[in-house]
């Protein structure tokens, strides 16, 4: 399995992504989290952008993609 990111563009804001990968709204907190000891990342964004949001769990810069994804494909 290659799960590649979740691009997107975000407004300014505080945004929350899900951990425990358990959402029905990925890459999104939905908080199905609750009582599971998992805590969603919080992103505060200043200005309008575009990221690439994990979605294989193995990104060392979470919730951010750092390209990880692509050397799981060999694996």
């Amino acid at each position: 399995m290659n799960p590649t990111p979740y691009v997107m563009s975000l407004e300014p804001g505080s945004h929350y992504f899900c951990a425990c990968g358990r959402s029905a709204n990925l890459p999104f907190c939905d908080g199905t989290h609750q009582g599971s000891g998992v805590e969603p990342f919080a992103v505060d964004i200043a200005e309008p952008k575009t990221v690439a949001i994990c979605a294989c769990h193995q990104s060392a810069n979470r919730p951010f993609c750092d390209g990880t994804h692509k050397s799981l494909a060999a694996e």
